[in-house]
């Protein structure tokens, strides 16, 4: 039995290896043989890329929904099963299945084995959904063999929890993953570890601090191993300095940190309770301070937004000396508490906005509070070109903090790549998809 798994890509796609589909690979039978596309480093030719296999496994997000159902549609012409499964499908199963055979909802650990015995008797079911939420303890070591050998960052993917404590309006963790926050045993995270080639680590959990305890004590075990890593914390874990000073003690080289916004209001309407603004200097300070390089992101679009507190924010990531920043237009994802508070609100003006071809051009999908939609795109606009301008890459260098060596060997060239990312596909909205059949 062949078997190909695809992760489909948009072009914002970072290329960074997915461990949805390594973890599959490893539940698979040992008979059958595992091949694994990412459609970011090997464009797929829907015409006559497809390969000759038994079973297709994609895995989606909302921004990839249209490119997967481009994909699972062309291999089920050709008679080939195509089975679904990732956040998108957990929340809209029903829209999935009109391009699959089979969808799975929510995590596949403990049903992946008999799907592929179905398979095999001809006995696909419509939809797969295990009755519990998995054991972490039994979550096997991913296949990364399979990966490509060329074309990805040089670091290793590594998971250590699934979900995240908080219950911010706009995310759509929850539906995928339930009101739990669930943790791999600290001596399985530590002996993987050590199987890894590369010295860069990316923990790929949704708050790698999430359970103050647990994270203690992982840090304090990573240390001895000297990996560098990254990752990605909420602020409520980073409001005590030894916890920054345990963070880079570990090999924390930087953290991908959602602010999300400089007004309190905003936040509480969006229960995004572990934020306070009035915080955020204070802890930029402590992790530039330890070396730890931070992504912030913040996202435009909130109810209490307008063009002054847009520029208000970009001022404030400028002069924190943030290392980069993702400026995001709030997104209705579907299924998420937003969404269906501006549906019932009457403000959805694009509903189904992922199968559009170009999404981008159509957003922010709903009606602001207090200012247009054209206004919102263009304060989102002039926010990148700002922040990634040439002043502001000069203001933001860390001068004064000597002990940044990764800010100081690759400060410059990543902000380099990241103004020309802006200029092409945020300012000007042009596209780039090096011939893909879309």
């Amino acid at each position: 039995m062949k078997i190909e798994l695809i992760s489909p890509a948009v072009e914002e796609n970072a290329p960074v290896p997915n461990l949805a589909l390594l973890i599959l690979a490893a539940l698979t039978p040992p008979d059958a043989a595992i091949s694994f596309t990412d459609d970011l480093l090997t464009p797929i030719d829907l015409g006559k890329g497809l390969k000759e296999v038994d079973l297709v496994g994609i895995t989606v997000l909302t921004k990839t929904a249209l490119r997967a159902y481009r994909i699972a549609d062309a291999y089920r012409k050709r008679g080939i099963p195509v089975v679904l499964g990732g956040i998108h499908p957990t929340a809209l199963p029903e829209e999935a299945k009109a391009h699959a055979d089979a969808v799975v909802i929510g995590e596949a650990e403990e049903i992946w084995p008999s799907l592929i015995e179905d398979v095999r008797a001809g006995g696909l079911q419509p939809f797969y959904q295990q009755k519990d939420f998995t054991d972490c303890s039994k979550i096997p070591r991913p296949r990364r063999e399979i990966l490509p050998k060329r074309g990805y960052f040089p670091l290793d993917v590594v998971q250590v929890s699934r979900g995240c404590p908080y219950r911010c309006e706009f995310c759509s963790v929850k539906k995928f993953f339930g009101d739990t926050y669930r943790l791999r045993p600290i001596s399985d995270v530590v002996e993987e570890i050590k199987t890894l080639p590369h010295r860069l680590i990316m923990f790929n959990d949704d708050n790698i601090i999430g359970n103050p305890s647990y994270s203690g004590e992982l840090l304090k075990a990573i240390t001895p191993l000297r990996k560098k890593w990254i990752g990605q914390a909420s602020l409520h874990g980073l409001r005590d300095v030894k916890n920054v000073e345990l963070l880079s003690r570990s090999g924390c080289m930087g953290l991908l940190i959602g602010f999300e916004s400089l007004s309190k209001s905003n936040l509480i309407q969006s229960k995004k309770y572990q934020n306070d603004p009035a915080e955020y200097r204070q802890i930029l300070d402590a992790l530039h301070r330890f070396g730890i390089a931070v992504w912030g992101s913040f996202i435009f679009g909130f109810d209490e937004d307008d063009s002054a507190t847009l520029e208000e924010t970009v001022n404030f990531a400028i002069q924190t000396k943030i290392f980069s920043v993702v400026f995001a237009l709030l997104t209705p994802y579907p299924e998420t508490a937003f969404y269906q508070r501006i549906k019932n609100e009457g403000r959805l003006v694009q509903d189904e906005w992922w199968l559009l071809d170009r999404p981008e051009d159509s957003a922010p999908h709903y009606l602001p509070k207090k200012m247009s939609g054209e206004e919102l795109r263009a304060g989102w606009k002039k926010a990148w070109r700002e922040f990634y301008s040439p002043s502001s890459i000069l203001k933001r260098f860390q001068w004064n903090y000597p002990s940044t060596l990764f800010n100081r060997l690759v400060y410059f060239p990543f902000q380099l790549m990241q103004r020309r990312f802006a200029r092409k596909k945020i300012i000007e909205g042009r596209r780039r998809y090096r011939g893909r059949s879309f």
